[in-house]
């Protein structure tokens, strides 16, 4: 399996110039859900309509509804969903089957325990993207800047290929890369500030993934 990265929470056009130029192979846009990154339906479908054919586009959810993910999949026609709230494995399987998208579903990684929730997903879903939990008290989902404790992945597999996420950036994606993993996700570790992409991180980071 090749190694892949997600731009994730993708804000402004020149960010998709950007993470398409130095070889991202799926970019990741935050709908209508609570996030300094959130793009509203019809400006998710916009800004991704450039990257068509040279990048997977995956549109992030959280909990979403039946109505939203139905406009989603009509105006946005991305190539993946991504489930980042608490979606039963019962919903996910609905999802893909209503809407037609191959699905990304977000597990919430604190401690050993959470790692056993994975199992529940592996049947359907087509990748499991790790993240870490987000701080108590914060009903944000992801894009924190935090990593797990990633030596919990020791022995762990999954039949479900996997994408680690949750404080990744081109200083610590070399430690990241022993976990054996080869899928990333990384937002935050790729800003100059909340939304706004650094343009050399996104090389730093590109490259160091690929050495």
């Amino acid at each position: 399996m090749r190694t892949q990265v997600k731009i994730c929470g993708l804000t402004r056009p020149k960010d998709v110039e950007a993470a398409l130029w130095y070889g991202a192979d799926l970019l990741g846009f935050i709908v209508e859900a609570k996030s300094t990154r959130r793009l509203c339906v019809n400006e998710a479908a916009k800004l991704s309509r450039s990257a068509h054919g040279l990048a997977k586009r995956v549109a992030v959810t959280v909990d979403a509804d039946e109505g939203l993910l139905e406009r989603i999949a009509s105006q946005m026609q991305p190539d993946f969903l991504q489930m980042h709230g608490d979606e039963s494995p019962k919903w996910v399987r609905e999802v893909k089957a209503f809407t037609g998208l191959p699905i990304i579903k977000a597990v919430a990684i604190r401690d050993q325990s959470d790692l056993a929730q994975i199992k529940a997903y592996e049947a359907s879903t087509d990748y499991i993207l790790l993240d870490a939990k987000a701080p108590k008290g914060e009903s944000q989902r992801g894009g924190h800047g935090l990593a797990f404790d990633w030596d919990l992945l020791k022995g762990f597999t999954c039949s479900a290929p996997l994408i680690l996420a949750g404080g990744l950036n081109p200083k610590n994606i070399t430690i990241a890369k022993r976990t054996g993993i080869k899928n990333f996700d990384v937002s935050s570790g790729v800003e100059a500030k909340l939304g706004v992409k650094d343009h050399e991180k996104i090389r730093a980071f590109m490259k160091a993934v690929h050495e």
